[in-house]
């Protein structure tokens, strides 16, 4: 489940606990939604700790050393066209 998906639990919770007035037998929709908000935000805390991890650069061991050496170099006007 993503973001997206953590924030529509969220929102469906809220609208069951605080927007609606239905009377089911059996079901308490005041607690549905109230699980469906926890839910919603403890998806949405996994999944901004996975994304911080995944930010997270980790410098190379070994520094990196251009080795490539040019024996010339090719200014333009060296090889004798724009004198």
């Amino acid at each position: 489940m993503g973001l997206g998906g953590c924030i529509i639990l969220i929102a469906v919770g809220a609208i069951l606990t605080f927007a609606t007035d239905w009377d089911m037998q059996g079901v308490n929709l005041d607690l549905v939604g109230i699980i469906f908000m926890i839910v919603g935000l403890i998806g949405v805390a996994t999944f901004s700790s996975i994304a911080r991890r995944r930010r997270v650069v980790v410098p190379p061991a070994t520094p990196v050393v251009d080795d490539t050496r040019h024996t010339h170099t090719r200014d333009g006007y060296s090889d004798g066209y724009g004198v």
